[in-house]
């Protein structure tokens, strides 16, 4: 199944990186999605690095419901897993930048958009021979960095 962008930027000043079905949680993906949208390369990956190491915690804005608030922002998390995900998207689109003679740390990320992927089914045992049915969500993260 071929996946395409979401939208179609000029490709002279423009690198596009995406990350297909991720094994990560799709409400960690959105919160990220947002929070590291507007930002450089260098910063979003610094963010996120300190994120993975849990020095930083990434806002939720979208999915409160029982997050606790965190010293000096509002409420918030540390989802590693996805951090490092995201981590990976940034250096595919940093080196993608390069590969077309672009400068990274003058790219800032204009686009970032997650999409619900493939659920894997599969099944779990229980007492008495039953089994109950176990999902593996996935999802697709696209990101396209701009120059400035």
């Amino acid at each position: 199944m071929k996946l395409n962008f979401s939208i179609q930027p000029a490709p002279e000043k423009t690198s596009k990186a995406m990350g297909k079905e991720l094994h990560i949680s799709r409400k960690q993906a959105h919160e990220i999605a947002t929070a590291i949208k507007g930002m450089k390369l260098d910063i979003a990956q610094k963010f996120l690095e300190n994120v993975a190491v849990l020095k930083q915690a990434v806002p939720y804005k979208r999915f409160t419901r029982n997050i606790p608030h965190r010293k000096g922002m509002c409420s918030g998390r540390y989802p590693q897993k996805a951090a490092k995900e995201f981590l990976c998207i940034i250096k595919n689109a940093q080196s993608n930048a390069t590969y077309k003679g672009l400068d990274p740390e003058s790219m800032r990320i204009v686009h970032v958009e997650t999409k619900k992927g493939h659920t894997y089914m599969g099944q779990f045992p229980r007492a008495q021979g039953r089994a109950t049915p176990k999902r593996q969500e996935t999802v697709t993260v696209e990101m396209i960095a701009e120059v400035q």
